[in-house]
Order: C-alpha cells, then sequence, then structure tokens
C-alpha cells in the first residue's frame, strides 16, 4: 500500500495564506518561511526581489512605514497550483495623512510548489490611482496628468 498523501492542496495552501496576511502583525513576518520557499520570488511596483530574507525585509518595512496595515482578501480563484487573490490593504501613513485611514485595492498572483510553499508572488495594483494621487504636492500633480490625458 503505498503511502498516505501529506502533500497539502492548492486551496489548503491558499487558505493558509488568507488566514496569514488578514492577521498579519509585525511578529508574524519572522514566520513567512512556513508560507514560502527558501528562494521564492515576489514583484510589486516598488520591489522585486528573491529569497526569503528579502520578502521578509519588505513586510518589515511595511510595519515601519505605516501605521496599522492590514489585508483583507475579497475574492479568490484557484486552478493547478496557483491562484489569484483580490485584496483591499487599509493602513494609515505615519507622515502624511497622519491617522487618515486609506485603502489600495489591488490582486496577487501565487504560485506554489509541491510542498504548498509560495515560489512565486506578484502583486498588481496601480500605484498612480492607489498611492501618489493621495499624496500631497505629488497628488495634485497625478491628479492633473489624469484629466489632461483624459480630455
Amino acid at each position: 500500500m503505498p503511502p498516505p498523501d501529506t502533500t497539502p492542496s492548492t486551496e489548503e495552501a491558499v487558505t493558509r495564506v488568507i488566514a496569514f496576511f488578514e492577521t498579519l502583525a509585525p511578529a508574524d513576518v519572522a514566520a513567512l518561511g512556513r508560507l514560502y520557499a527558501a528562494e521564492a520570488r515576489f514583484k510589486d511596483p516598488f520591489n522585486e526581489v528573491q529569497g526569503l530574507p528579502a520578502i521578509r525585509h519588505i513586510f518589515e518595512h511595511m510595519f515601519v512605514a505605516l501605521d496599522q496595515p492590514r489585508f483583507v482578501v475579497t475574492g479568490r480563484v484557484v486552478q493547478g497550483q496557483q491562484c489569484f487573490l483580490t485584496w483591499e490593504f487599509l493602513f494609515a501613513f505615519r507622515n502624511f495623512h497622519k491617522g487618515v485611514a486609506q485603502t489600495v485595492r489591488g490582486a496577487s498572483h501565487l504560485v506554489f510548489d509541491d510542498q504548498g510553499l509560495v515560489t512565486l508572488h506578484r502583486d498588481y495594483w496601480d500605484a498612480a490611482e492607489e498611492l501618489y494621487e493621495k499624496l500631497p504636492v505629488v497628488g495634485g500633480l497625478m491628479r492633473w496628468l489624469k484629466k489632461r490625458a483624459n480630455s
């Protein structure tokens, strides 16, 4: 008789990732190795890194730069060993608009290995609309450029 399959399904791995990110706190960043493969790749509009230490650094910096950052996953599609998540990222800036709640809406493409660990995490969101337009000075310029482009 063959041994029982102990490899987690992609659905189980996705559920674990969602639960982790929706409850993420600064102390949890050290545990990213439970979700990510050692040489995982991560890319978003500001970063492109490979390896667990570099990915940890991105999330550590998030807690330094922002007040009360948290993720709310609003949708998921799982196919094979990959998934696509839609989410809202809620936070407040520490330096400007201090204390004013902000929301960035985006999506993540995750690819899992046979052990259910993330090997690729790619975030998609519009930095201009979701972030730059909310900043003093730069925001005014971005809104003006958007208006000019649409006229």
